[in-house]
């Protein structure tokens, strides 16, 4: 009696991890996220921290939402962005210490 193969599927984790890392995936989605850890932010209040236009801000914030990176709230007339959760700063700041371990290797490297 032969056994069934099974089938080789990726793992729905893998699809969810890939959504994820998509919101990290962008210099201007980054600089987002940096200014977002402060606290929450109005479109225009991002603007200003970014130096990015306000419409790209506005499609980079509906990618961010999309991966679950970033959550609003309406405060009145105004809708404020924060960060869905105190981990993403957490792995923002791991990323900054990794990229800086990888930066001093590469120049000590060259010397």
């Amino acid at each position: 009696m032969k056994l069934p193969v099974p089938m080789i599927t990726r793992p729905p984790a893998a699809g969810l991890k890939a959504k994820l890392f998509r919101g990290f995936s962008n210099p201007s989605r980054l600089s987002i996220l940096d200014a977002l850890r402060d606290g929450p932010l109005t479109v225009t209040e991002i603007v200003t921290a970014t130096g990015l236009g306000h419409s790209n801000v506005s499609n980079h914030l509906s990618c961010l939402r999309d991966c679950e990176l970033v959550r609003c709230e309406q405060t009145g007339r105004y809708i404020r962005y924060h960060l869905s959760d105190a981990r993403v700063a957490t792995i923002l700041r791991l990323v900054e210490a990794l990229v800086a371990d990888v930066a001093k290797g590469a120049y000590e490297s060259t010397r």
